[in-house]
């Protein structure tokens, strides 16, 4: 998939509930989650700028469940941005996105930041998790960005 080739979800089509459901270290499940407009939607759709790695993080796991691909690479450093990503879920074999927890996040500076997370998905009738603890770098535009991660098992 590429640029031009892009799935684009329409307004119309978007959750009204967040997909990341607000995830934030030590938190419980919340009964109700955020709604998408006012949690990651507002930066996916362009109307505002991630503050924090965390918010980052987070608009980049709902970012995946809804195929936005063009939100990723804007977000991801260009040094190791991947060619090949491709996030279709109506994709075949494409993950289905279950749920997100976030287990740590800690600014280590002004421009730097790591996040911690299990994402939850299934594949070929079999569920997964994500364990990792992603690097992130502020710009100098301000802007945090997704540079790497360590992935673990568990």
């Amino acid at each position: 998939m590429n640029a031009e080739t892009a799935r684009v979800v329409s307004p119309a089509t978007r959750p009204t509930d967040c997909p990341c459901g607000g995830a934030a270290p030590n938190q419980k499940a919340v009964s109700k989650p955020p709604r998408y407009a006012q949690c990651c939607g507002r930066f996916i759709d362009a109307a505002a700028i991630p503050a924090t790695a965390l918010e980052l993080m987070r608009s980049r796991y709902t970012a995946y469940v809804l195929g936005e691909e063009a939100y990723l690479r804007s977000t991801w450093a260009s040094e190791t941005c991947p060619a090949d990503l491709d996030v279709d879920p109506a994709a075949e074999g494409a993950p289905r996105w279950l749920g997100l927890a976030v287990k740590r996040h800690e600014q280590r500076d002004d421009a730097h930041a790591i996040v911690e997370f299990v994402a939850r998905y299934k594949t070929g009738g079999r569920a997964f998790r994500l364990h990792e603890t992603s690097r992130f770098t502020r710009g100098d535009d301000g802007r945090w960005r997704y540079v790497d991660g360590d992935v673990s098992s568990g």
